[in-house]
């Protein structure tokens, strides 16, 4: 037995090994890095101005038994947008200003009520007439 040529081809495998992990490695930065691009494309940024009216996200309502609570409270107007995200906000009704992150806010359009229903009864429909 050749104990030369054994170590040499020990290197090589061990060389091989080294080879094989530094590719998966490789692998998984570029996959981690398409899966990254892939969820912030989809995230759509909030762009908040101080004035803005905003709804405010309540987490803990879901620990209450109602169904039907809506889950949003406001509206509240931006008073100032500070750095990381943390929004200020402030309460017309109780003249209170409280800091929130970013994401538990969304943008408030108002309610709009439709401006004139027709009402159609069956009883007021054309009749045809007869032949």
């Amino acid at each position: 037995m050749d104990f030369t040529k054994a170590g040499i081809a020990r290197k090589l495998q061990l060389e091989e090994l080294e080879c094989l992990r530094m590719e998966a490695y490789e692998n998984a930065r570029i996959y981690k890095e398409k899966t990254k691009a892939f969820h912030d494309h989809h995230i759509r940024r909030k762009d908040f101005q101080e004035g803005d009216e905003v709804l405010l996200h309540n987490s803990r309502l879901r620990f209450m038994p109602s169904k039907l609570c809506s889950r949003w409270e406001g509206p509240f107007k931006v008073k100032e947008i500070k750095s990381y995200g943390v929004v200020e906000l402030f309460d017309p009704q109780s003249d209170t200003t409280f800091k929130v992150i970013g994401h538990r806010v969304k943008k408030y359009h108002g309610y709009k009520s439709p401006r004139e229903v027709e009402v159609l009864l069956l009883e007021d429909a054309p009749k045809e007439e007869e032949a």
